[in-house]
């Protein structure tokens, strides 16, 4: 069981650790290094022990059951390939946070960046041990998130904003259509079980769905890798920390999608389609990237180009569909992750040492950092392709292949030059790293004196060097078994023979290997002094760097079409736009009752009651007069509304529905108060002018008058035809009979969302959770202007106090008779809380539950606010909502976690009956803890935001006061 166990370390551990470092003070530097540092180093020595058990062949499987019935489990499967990632994964990490140690400033938020850092391993060790389609769609879209984070993690560098975002949106969009792939593949295949679809290839590319889940796929694989046409978005990326482009170039990120095309190469390659899409994209990005990389002045820069350029080696590899091919693929992929994260610290050592990376400032460095140096020649040495180095080895390989002709067509007949052009190119850019940098007259404009890194810094790129001498030198002994590990968890049966041997004698790849060597000199000594001062746009072929398509686009999106909607639909008033939302919900939803024949069943409803047509006629009066008096006085308004409220409670009591009534009761309870609070704050209306301006309202409010009538009358009639007709048998019926014995309590509705349906509830409370957070920080930005109060302060205090003088009692003080109401809300808080917990104990088979029970806490809350104000509040009782909130969320995942331990699904509920002497029999079930994790929530969101509302009204005091002040004084 220990290699079973040992996938969830690996998954979960990172995501741990992360949490533990940002909890860590800020200038606690040497903690969070150590902290991820074990983290990785654990994760790496796991990797090694799991090894014996996939060295043949062999897989992993470690299946958590979440919804067995759809197919949707959480399956963790290694084999050969995703070890050797997650031995890439974790060793390179563990070698990037011993980097980052010394490369990040004390002055940084050092917390965040290990914090995110750890969640991005975490994530990407998900891709890569993932056995279930949707589950690898859901690891892969948080890589995307935390390399959003993490390349924006100096935000207040406006390239870092603006690549963060750029990722983003490219990679998030692919992650969309990917998860649409996966789900046609797993709807083809009739499972999301990633070893039931690598055995189906020949069902996959035989289905009429095959091309465009093929496209979906490929759109999410292209896009994360960086290949044309979607390569634009990492260069701008290399605002990022250099620990991150080290991590994301190297083992992670655009590594994902690679790593993709691998894992599906059985079962997606071998048709055209395959050839023609992934062989343009790859030799596209093979060609483009290596030919930009040449005349970009930023160090990372070139080597962010660079990585486009290998990126789409190993994608025509892929296309090629042979066996030999994929072969040199997963081998690049290796070779490319140990050379091109030593370069990129290098250049962060040049830059942190230099305090530069341009390189035409750069120059002469080689006597400054000459182990630097040294260290940063092998590694661009094997990125070139130079013998006895790994480079060499997988680049001879990609050779082979390419003058093998595997389609009869001009496309498969230019791949050899092509490939020969581009290695070319790579010996070019990779002589300019090194000789720009550290040759030639020594630099004297430098913002820094550059001397040698402490040596902890430079020891990863050592590490990593060393890792290139040996498998370019013996790559049988070093290499060798850990490659076929790999190919044959890709491959299989199709797996071929091939040799890792240095020299194959005079052959037509080494004579291409000398072609581009010689011409990749040549053109570098034409190109040195234009080099030197040139701007990064390559001359000729700047719009293939597709900024400036996506800004185009970016720009019609967002502001051209954006422009367009807010002229057309976009109003200062919250009228308009709930007019559209309402006529459209209106059409929309009469339409399909039409259809049905549903309306017409209407006149066989019942006769109806006349005591409940008088409670609903007080509804309705309550409604009217609220939309009347809105016009005049909003709080009678809300007065008002309130009454209607009331009312939908009655009706819910009325129909059987006690649950809905106690749910509707306190929430309108605190609505009210909430949007009380607010009143205070809301802007002026606006004011009429003329004559016309008039009739333009009254014509307005006549309109509004109709359609609310319509949606009311038809609002009603549905619900009063579905609460009244004779039902017809429905999935009520079961959650009626099975309460009890599947839930183990009586009240059905709460069996429901805390059994039945509880992963509903727990997708509820998170969104209920995340809408708290937004209005805390919408409200915590927004500056309400002075004059956005109806009634001046002092005119409100004033009216408050002639009030209290006049019903005061005899002998009694103002003050006195203004405390009294705070002494009742006071008294009646330890009753209000004593309710909520009543409510809470007792909704398992009895009207309540943790929601109700949540929202009448809040109400306490609310009262106390009422009574001593948010001050009072915040001092005396410490509420702390945002960790309600957490401690919520928590309890409730863990309480669906727990059912792991037994073997059930998530969320599993357990229940029985104990039997104490003096109480008796009560029953008992897990449900209970999760409906306390409701609770805890609801009240830490409700709190949260009454806290944002009442210090905007503080705020909005103290403008008013600060005008004041100011308009006295002038």
């Amino acid at each position: 069981m220990f290699h079973e166990n040992a996938l969830l370390f690996l998954i979960f551990l990172p995501f741990l650790g992360a949490i533990l470092a940002a909890m860590q003070p800020v200038n606690a530097r040497n903690t969070e290094a150590w902290l991820s540092g074990v983290v990785a180093l654990t994760a790496f020595v796991i990797g090694v022990m799991l090894y014996p058990y996939v060295e043949d062949g062999g897989v992993i499987r470690r299946e958590i059951k979440w919804m067995p019935e759809l197919g949707l489990n959480f399956l963790l499967r290694m084999d050969g390939f995703a070890w050797m990632f997650t031995m890439l994964v974790s060793g390179i990490g563990l070698l990037v946070v011993i980097y980052a140690r010394y490369y990040m400033s004390p002055n940084d938020p050092v917390p965040r960046f290990y914090a995110f850092l750890l969640c991005f391993m975490g994530a990407m060790q998900g891709v890569v041990i993932a056995g279930n389609l949707i589950l690898i769609s859901v690891f892969w879209e948080l890589t995307s998130i935390f390399s959003f984070l993490l390349i924006g993690y100096w935000h207040h560098n406006a390239n870092a904003r603006e690549g963060a975002r750029m990722s983003l949106i490219i990679t998030g969009a692919g992650g969309l259509l990917l998860l649409l792939g996966m789900i046609l593949i797993g709807y083809i295949v009739g499972s999301y079980d990633l070893d039931a679809v690598l055995s189906s290839g020949d069902e996959i590319r035989s289905s009429s769905l095959y091309s465009l889940a093929l496209l979906f796929i490929l759109a999410g694989a292209l896009t994360k890798s960086a290949q044309f046409p979607f390569h634009f978005w990492l260069p701008n990326a290399m605002a990022a920390p250099t620990p991150v482009s080290a991590y994301l170039h190297s083992a992670t990120m655009v590594k994902a999608g690679v790593f993709l095309l691998a894992r599906f190469w059985p079962v997606l390659a071998g048709t055209d389609q395959w050839f023609y899409i992934v062989g343009f994209a790859g030799m596209s990005s093979l060609l483009i990237g290596a030919y930009f990389a040449i005349f970009q002045q930023d160090l990372k820069g070139l080597l962010a180009y660079s990585t486009i350029s290998h990126l789409g080696l190993i994608a025509t590899l892929l296309s090629l569909g042979s066996p030999l091919a994929a072969v040199a693929a997963i081998f690049h992929m290796m070779n490319h992750a140990t050379f091109k994260a030593s370069l990129f610290m290098a250049a962060g050592i040049i830059d942190h040492e230099a305090g530069s990376r341009d390189m035409r400032r750069l120059s002469g460095l080689f006597t400054a950092l000459p182990i630097t140096g040294t260290l940063a020649m092998v590694a661009a040495a094997s990125m070139a392709g130079v013998p006895l180095l790994n480079g060499f080895l997988s680049k001879e390989m990609f050779f082979a292949e390419t003058i093998i002709e595997y389609r009869d067509s001009w496309f498969d007949h230019a791949t050899p030059y092509i490939a020969t052009l581009a290695s070319a190119f790579a010996v070019t850019y990779s002589i300019r790293f090194i000789h720009a940098v550290f040759f030639g007259p020594k630099a004297t404009d430098l913002p820094k004196e550059p001397h040698e890194p402490p040596h902890w810094m430079r020891l990863p790129i050592e590490l990593l060097v060393l890792a290139c001498l040996l498998v370019g030198i013996i790559p049988g002994l070093t290499i060798g078994p850990y490659l076929h590990t790999a190919v044959v968890a890709v491959l299989g049966e199709r797996t071929p023979s091939y040799s890792l041997a240095v020299w194959h004698g005079f052959n037509l790849p080494l004579i291409m290997s000398s072609i581009a060597f010689t011409a990749g000199i040549l053109l570098y000594l034409a190109l040195r002094r234009y080099l030197a001062t040139s701007p990064e746009d390559p001359p000729g072929l700047r719009w293939l760097k597709g900024q400036r398509i996506f800004d185009r686009i970016l720009v019609t999106v967002s502001w051209r079409w954006a422009r367009w909607i807010e002229a057309n639909l976009g109003t200062r008033r919250l009228q308009p736009q709930l007019r559209i939302v309402v006529v459209m919900t209106l059409v929309v939803g009469t339409w399909p009752l039409f259809e049905s024949g549903f309306l017409s069943d209407i006149t066989r409803i019942q006769r109806l009651d006349p005591a409940f047509g008088i409670l609903w006629a007080v509804g309705i009066s309550c409604a009217v007069g609220a939309a009347w008096l809105a016009k005049y006085h909003r709080f009678a308004a809300l007065v008002l509304i309130s009454g209607a409220g009331l009312v939908t409670c009655m009706t819910f009591v009325w129909f059987s529905a006690p649950d809905l009534a106690v749910t509707q009761l306190v929430v309108e309870v605190v609505t009210t108060v909430l949007i009380l609070l607010g009143l205070r704050w809301l802007p002026k209306r606006l004011e009429e002018i003329d004559n016309g301006t008039r009739i333009a309202d009254r014509l307005r409010r006549n309109r509004d008058f109709f359609i609310a009538v319509v949606s009311g009358l038809g609002m009603a009639i549905v619900a009063f035809a579905v609460m009244s007709s004779t039902p017809a048998p429905s999935i009520g019926d079961f959650f009626v009979q099975n309460a009890y014995s599947g839930g183990g309590g009586s009240n059905v509705v709460n069996v429901i969302l805390v059994d039945f349906r509880g992963f509903d509830t727990m997708g509820e409370i998170t969104v209920l959770g995340i809408v708290a957070l937004t209005v805390f920080a919408l409200l915590r930005r927004f500056r309400p202007a002075p004059d956005s109060i109806e009634v001046p302060e002092q005119q409100r205090i004033q009216n408050a106090y002639d009030d209290a003088q006049q019903e005061r009692e005899p002998g009694e003080t103002v003050h006195d008779f203004m405390r009294i109401p705070s002494v009742i809300m006071n008294w009646m808080f330890p009753a209000i809380i004593t309710l909520a917990l009543y409510l809470f104990f007792r909704g398992h088979d009895l009207p309540g539950g943790g929601f109700a029970a949540g929202v009448t806490m809040a109400i306490g809350f609310l009262l106390q606010y009422l009574a001593g104000g948010t001050r009072w509040v915040e001092d005396r009782l410490r509420i702390l909502p945002v960790r309600w909130i957490a401690l919520g969320l928590l309890i409730s995942a863990f309480t669906g976690m727990g059912a792991w331990l037994f073997g059930y699904p998530f969320l599993t509920s357990f229940y029985r009956h104990l039997h104490l002497d003096v109480i008796g029999e009560i029953p008992v079930a897990s449900a209970l803890m999760f409906d306390l994790g409701v609770f805890l929530l609801v009240v830490g969101a409700t709190v949260l935001m009454l806290i944002a509302i009442a210090h905007q009204s503080i705020r909005s005091h103290r403008a008013r006061a600060v005008k004041a002040e100011t308009e006295e004084r002038v």
